[in-house]
This record gives structure tokens, C-alpha cells and sequence, in this order.
């Protein structure tokens, strides 16, 4: 029902897509694995509309078509559940799974809000999410906004003749096991409305789910693999060229730390409703990581280290001064760097280039007089390019352009080039691949090296025990246990789900 033959795109100085030959049948779910920077997003950008193909054909049940915009694929059926997720916090459930097409709803001006109410509740009837429509939508939580996204892109069923394409790029990088569970389930329930290009980093959900897996690298595909016959090893081993090493969390780096070297201390904290009584001490080249499940807590107590939240009981000393100030803007004065879960809403800003990204918590350190030196900005800039081996053609470049894991070492190197030796990393590979994941880790281990503080809230369990010198299990808020974290004895899976659930 959908096809590209011999697709390529072109950049300046990037041949993003080279030939590519991509297949859909009715009612498949297609798997689209790949490290960060092989084609994946592109490709992906194509089919929705948001890039025009250079070369080949684009066709929909057998004919050819040329996207100009999404507006034209969705008119073709074609929709998209966006990983960093399109909906517009401020507006109620219905008005985002309607915006655009709010026009049969009114009638001499006005809105029947009612209709729109009725009509919503039947596309969230489709994604069994029972929820007020008139709810508005930043009240949600993640999983739930992932169910509303999928419920918008339904709403083509009424639109479109024929069958639908539904993109579902990274759609659980952030959800609970069980989440995951109810959103498998709904894509199984509805293949018989639409079929799925399904993009993930976690080759086990994606192999779970998926009839076929296309693997792509440096913008070619290399194989297609039946998904029954698929295995994460060799996936991985196409993905990256190479077979993964065991040692994945450079435990063979990790060194002990300077206990006598306290860089941070947290003093019995509390905030209403998401966290009580935690004290914590952060060294000089110690990973110390925050586990629990989703609303544990661990997330809550970032913020406050880095001075977004102020807790109602206790106090937080930096390097020996108690913190009066709870802002962003003393927090990085203190030496604190924060790389937040959401990587494109807080952590960087698209629009701006790499060199301006960088050193955007540094800048009067790059101005004379109130004007700011470009010069030396870029020169920073080129240097940390060369360092952390991103992948991007010159400083100069859009941030918002690069790939997910060069965005992540674009984030990384606005912090330790400033200086900030206490780095808090929230989710640091969400979203990223297999190889991408690597050198986050790489740089964990390299700060470490430096006497850089990390307290992480990780990906995975796994993750966490990996990079970990010290881990602290949270349940409902409260710290339950600690656990030291030396490389040959550390604690099992079982150990931390004990304590956390």
C-alpha cells in the first residue's frame, strides 16, 4: 500500500538517504532500527511530508505522489506520534486532536463545543483513554499525552479514504513496562484500520513488535529481517558495524572516588508531593544514581539540586555554602550543569547553531563590553566538535538539525566547557542508539576522571548499575536503600526492583 523506490535526499556536504527501497502491506507494523545520524529521521521525514525526496518515487497503492507538506500526507493518510510529542500544552485534549480541522465544529462563527467534546471522546474511545476532552492537556502525563498524539493522528479514519500509515517514532522512550504494554496492544488492536513504521532504540520492543525491521546505516538500508527471525545481537552488529563490546559501561574505567572530596550535600529535603527527608552527598568523581519508578521522586530532587524547585523543609550546600537561592541562573553560577529528559524542549534550543548552544550559560565570558566575541564562541565550539567527535559539518550549523546523540554531546559540552564540575544527567541516552549510547558513557567515565560529581536518573536498570559508584533506591519519595556500586559487586536487578516496587 506504500512504497519509495530508490528514494535519496541530499543536504549541503550530506547525502542523507542513498536508494532507498522501503515496502508497507496493509495491516503490518514495520520496524525501523538504526544508529542516530544513519537516515532513520530523515527518511521518516520524507514519508510525512516534512522533506521532499530528491530522487526516486514516493507511492501510495501503486501510485506515484510527491508530498509538499504534512498537510498533503495526512491528506493521504499518512500521520505521525511525534517522540518528542506536537501537542500544545495549554490547550484542552479535543482542541489538540482537532487543531486545524476545527472548521466542522463551527457553524456562523461559533464553536459547538460540545460537538468537538463528542467527537473527541470517540478518538480517544479508539485509543481506550478515558479522560475528560475538555481536560487541559499539560495536566496529563506522558503516557497519557503519547495516547491523546495517537488519537489525533485517528482522526485521519474520518478524513481519508482507504488505509492509513501512522509513523510512531520513539513512542516509548519514557513509558513504564506496563504503558508499553497497553500501547503494544492498541497498535496489535488497530492494524486493521492502519499499518505502522515503528522507530525505536530498544531493539527488544522493536523485534516484540514488529513483521519486518528494516536496519539502516549512513543513509542506506542494509538488510530487512523477518521479524520472528530477528535477534538484538546481530541487529546491533548490522547497526553499527561491529560487535558490541562487553564491556558496554566502561566499568574497566571506573575508578573510585574522592571521599574526602564532598562537592554537594543535601540536608533532609522535602516537597509536598514528591519527595520527603533526603540527604545525599555527592564527591569529586562519583556516579551517584537516583533509582525508582516513574514518580518516585528521583526527577523532583534534580531539579531542586540545579535550583528550579525550592523544597519546603531542609537546605543544600554547594562546596561547603549553603544554597539561599533556588534559580537556574545560581545554580550554573555554583558550578551545576543540568541535562534534562526533555533534550529539545529545555535542554538546547533549535534555531540556534552549535557555537551559540554551547556557550549559552557562559556568555559573559564571551562578551567585551556587551558585545559578544563570535570569534572566540566558535573557536570554543570547534574545539569540542573535534573532542566529543560530533558529527556535524561546522559550528555553525542548526542544532535542531543534528542527530539525537550529537544534540545530547552538544548539551554535554555546554556544561563541562563552562566549567561545572556537579553534572545531573536525567534519562542521558532516551532516545539514543546503541553506538550514541557509548559515547555518553564514555563521557561519564572521562568526567569522572576529571573530579566531576554525576548524579544520574538512567534509562535502565541496567545502565544504572553499569555506570554507577553509589545508588540510591527511591520509593514514594523516601530514600529505602543504598547500595555501593564497585566494579565486580554490584547489585543484581532483583536487588533494586526489591526495594523500589
Amino acid at each position: 500500500m506504500f512504497e519509495l523506490q530508490k528514494v535519496e535526499k541530499k543536504f549541503p556536504g550530506v547525502h542523507a538517504l542513498k536508494g532507498i527501497d522501503f515496502t508497507i502491506k496493509r495491516g503490518e507494523i514495520v520496524g525501523l532500527v538504526g544508529e542516530n545520524g544513519a537516515g532513520k529521521s530523515t527518511l521518516m521525514k520524507v514519508i510525512y511530508g516534512a522533506y521532499q525526496h530528491d530522487g526516486g518515487q514516493v507511492l501510495v497503492d501503486g501510485r506515484a505522489v510527491r508530498f509538499h507538506n504534512p498537510r498533503q500526507a495526512m491528506d493521504m493518510g499518512v500521520g505521525m506520534v511525534f517522540q518528542e510529542q506536537s501537542l500544545i500544552p495549554n490547550l484542552t485534549v479535543m482542541e489538540n486532536i482537532f487543531l486545524g480541522f476545527e472548521q466542522q465544529f463551527v457553524r456562523l462563527g461559533v464553536v459547538n463545543w460540545r460537538k468537538m467534546a463528542t467527537a473527541a471522546r470517540q478518538q480517544l474511545d479508539k485509543v481506550k483513554l478515558s479522560i475528560d476532552p475538555a481536560m487541559v492537556t499539560s495536566k496529563l502525563s506522558f503516557a497519557q499525552r503519547q495516547l491523546v498524539e495517537l488519537a489525533k493522528v485517528l482522526t485521519l479514519e474520518e478524513r481519508v479514504q482507504g488505509d492509513l500509515v501512522i509513523l510512531l517514532d520513539e513512542p516509548t522512550s519514557v513509558l513504564a513496562k506496563e504503558e508499553i504494554e497497553l500501547l503494544f496492544s492498541l497498535v496489535r488492536d488497530l492494524r486493521n484500520r492502519a499499518s505502522f513504521i515503528f522507530v525505536s532504540h530498544r531493539l527488544d520492543e522493536v523485534i516484540e513488535l514488529s513483521d519486518r525491521i528494516y536496519v539502516m546505516k549512513d543513509g542506506s538500508v542494509v538488510d530487512v529481517v523477518d521479524g520472528k527471525d530477528a535477534d538484538v545481537a546481530s541487529i546491533q552488529h548490522k547497526m553499527v558495524g561491529r560487535n558490541i563490546s562487553k564491556e558496554y559501561y566502561r566499568e574497566e574505567k571506573q575508578k573510585p572516588f574522592d571521599a574526602a572530596k564532598p562537592l554537594l550535600e543535601v540536608h533532609g529535603i522535602s516537597l509536598a508531593g514528591r519527595y520527603k527527608d533526603i540527604s545525599l552527598k555527592l564527591h569529586a568523581g562519583e556516579v551517584l544514581c537516583l533509582v525508582g519508578v516513574e514518580g518516585s521522586g528521583r526527577e523532583a530532587i534534580l531539579r531542586t539540586i540545579f535550583g528550579l524547585q525550592k523544597p519546603h523543609l531542609g537546605h543544600v550546600t554547594l562546596k561547603g555554602r549553603r544554597v539561599e537561592t533556588f534559580s537556574a541562573a545560581h545554580g550554573v553560577e555554583c558550578g551545576v550543569g543540568y541535562v534534562p529528559r526533555e533534550r529539545k524542549v529545555e535542554g538546547m534550543v533549535g534555531g540556534m547553531t552549535v557555537y551559540e548552544n554551547m556557550t549559552l550559560s557562559q556568555m559573559r565570558n564571551y562578551s567585551n563590553a556587551g558585545v559578544l566575541e563570535i570569534g572566540r564562541e566558535k573557536e570554543l565550539a570547534r574545539d569540542w566538535i573535534k573532542r566529543l567527535s560530533i558529527k556535524a559539518s561546522s559550528e555553525n550549523v542548526d542544532c535542531a538539525n543534528l542527530s539525537g546523540g550529537n544534540q545530547q554531546k552538544v548539551v554535554l559540552a555546554k556544561w563541562r566547557s563552562g566549567g561545572s564540575d556537579i553534572i545531573l544527567l536525567d534519562h542521558p541516552t532516551r532516545g539514543l542508539d546503541i553506538g550514541a549510547k557509548e559515547d555518553v558513557y564514555d563521557m561519564v567515565r572521562d568526567m569522572c576522571g576529571a573530579g566531576v560529581g554525576i548524579i544520574l536518573v538512567a534509562d535502565t536498570l541496567e545502565e544504572a548499575i553499569g555506570l554507577s559508584h553509589t545508588i540510591a533506591v527511591i520509593r514514594d519519595g523516601e530514600i529505602r536503600k543504598w547500595y555501593d556500586c564497585p566494579p565486580g559487586g554490584k547489585p543484581s536487578l532483583y536487588d533494586l526492583i526489591h526495594y523500589m516496587t
